[in-house]
């Protein structure tokens, strides 16, 4: 598959690509998958870092059309991680409840980076959704016994089952999305300190209101604040 304009960028920004192969999938709940792959060579010849994310190249009625996956339970030895799926409508999705061993799919590594945060702050505050949980349970293994606040975006009750991965010393606060904003924002006048580390990655418009405010009316220094929009409201 030609990888259009959006191919040609990344390649100047010097993007590596990789062919995976589908190993198996399971369905998590009703609107969460998970696939498993053999990664192409990839965790080899760049290694692992926690919230490491790839682009996944779909075909969108004859169209290229790339969405960003963090990897899970990546296995360097082995060569194989899994990918969770957000289920919505959307190529995306519709390839990964199609998806079965031997299928393959093209994908790009570029942009994909982490900075432990230094000095650690005493809580984690970090900001999520479903489409995000993955590099919200990876990032919770980079300091294991951190304490962290966790808000997470819900619009339906089987949310509230997804494959979490906390431990004692983290706190879950599963928000409806209609409250999301306002919850969080009044949460934090709360919570933030000094040395404060929070962490955001929800929809374009939900990151950017809770960015803005950690930024502007919180005084979070910038390089506290890590804040990505995963998707965007259509």
């Amino acid at each position: 598959m030609r990888h259009g304009w959006e191919g040609v960028v990344l390649k100047l920004f010097r993007a590596k690509d990789f062919t995976f192969t589908v190993t198996g999938a399971e369905q998590v709940t009703d609107h969460y998958r998970r696939v498993h792959f053999t990664d192409g060579g990839l965790l080899r010849a760049l290694g692992v870092h926690p919230t490491m994310w790839v682009r996944l190249w779909f075909d969108n009625a004859g169209k290229p059309h790339q969405r960003a996956y963090t990897l899970v339970d990546p296995d360097v030895e082995a060569g194989t991680f899994s990918l969770e799926f957000a289920l919505h409508d959307g190529c995306a999705s519709d390839w990964s409840r199609k998806a079965q061993p031997g299928d393959t799919i093209e994908a790009t590594v570029q942009g994909t980076e982490f900075e432990v945060p230094d000095p650690l702050p005493p809580r984690l505050l970090v900001v999520g959704d479903p489409a995000s949980l993955p590099a919200i349970n990876s990032l919770l293994a980079v300091a294991p016994k951190l304490p962290a606040t966790i808000w997470f975006e819900t619009t339906r009750d089987a949310d509230r089952g997804l494959p979490f991965r906390l431990a004692e010393h983290h706190e879950l606060r599963t928000v409806p999305r209609s409250h999301m904003v306002e919850q969080v924002k009044a949460d934090l006048r709360d919570l933030v300190t000094p040395d404060a580390y929070v962490w955001i990655a929800c929809d374009t418009t939900t990151t950017r209101a809770l960015s803005s405010y950690a930024l502007k009316e919180l005084a979070v220094p910038k390089h506290r604040v890590k804040a990505l929009g995963y998707w965007k409201v259509t």
